[in-house]
């Protein structure tokens, strides 16, 4: 932070506040799943040290599974590369909600970009709770404390679970490791807010496993981009088909 930020006054006092909102349900939840995601990666053949690096780089958790997917499918980088960025295209508008709430005139501009990188579902919602109850001068250092702590803590787990997740029995692990699509797809829905988006899921779910037999190193790609388009076109005609009716009305 700068010399301005560390002055204000209650800095410390936020930072530590925020750390505490990782001991909530969503985050427990998100923690629990990169066990999950940690078995996942041992059974994609990653390292430990990959594994922490990508949770660290990547961060959010569905990216990640999309990026491990493609790699176990074969798919080239550029389909994976393509996949994961449409993926984390979902978080611009968290991050044009959330920074604006956090910015003081003081604010450097490099501050807050590196703690857009910390946006995510588990930490816009906690945002969105939460900071309008904090003091905006404080607002930075509040979402520092959780957007550090939830991140490093979750990179933390998925190094020391690598090695452990090995020794359980197959029925948990198995266990451990659908709690990371479970909560990819409850986290993606319930973020939903838009009728549109909600549709676009369910086409991209239902085609999903088709297109992994059809084209398997693009059918996330083409799932992604197909459900969202075909998606677009049936609510544009049904906001058209509603608004023809109110002016017949």
């Amino acid at each position: 932070m700068s010399a301005e930020q560390r002055n204000e006054p209650g800095n410390l006092k936020w930072f530590l506040t925020g750390m505490r909102g990782v001991i909530s349900l969503p985050a427990i939840i998100l923690m629990t799943s990169y066990v999950g995601f940690a078995a996942f990666a041992l059974q994609a053949g990653l390292t430990r040290w990959e594994a922490v690096i990508m949770t660290l780089g990547v961060w959010a958790l569905p990216s990640q599974m999309i990026l491990v997917g493609s790699m176990i499918g074969g798919a080239n980088i550029v389909a994976s590369f393509l996949a994961v960025t449409l993926s984390a295209i979902r978080m611009m508008p968290m991050v044009a909600s959330i920074v604006p709430e956090m910015r003081t005139q003081k604010t450097p501009v490099w501050l807050l970009l590196f703690l857009s990188h910390f946006i995510a579902i588990t930490s816009w919602v906690f945002a969105s709770t939460h900071l309008r109850d904090v003091p905006r001068q404080n607002r930075v250092a509040f979402f520092a404390g959780f957007g550090l702590t939830l991140t490093c803590g979750n990179a933390a787990i998925v190094g020391i679970s690598y090695g452990i997740v090995s020794q359980f029995p197959p029925v948990v692990a198995g266990a451990l490791f659908m709690l990371t699509p479970v909560y990819f797809i409850s986290s993606i829905w319930a973020s939903s807010r838009q009728f549109v988006v909600k549709l676009a899921f369910i086409i991209g779910i239902a085609a999903g496993p088709l297109l992994a037999l059809v084209v398997p190193q693009f059918d996330v790609l083409i799932a992604g981009l197909g459900g969202g388009t075909v998606a677009y076109l049936i609510d544009r005609y049904r906001r058209q088909r509603r608004r023809a009716v109110e002016e017949a009305a």
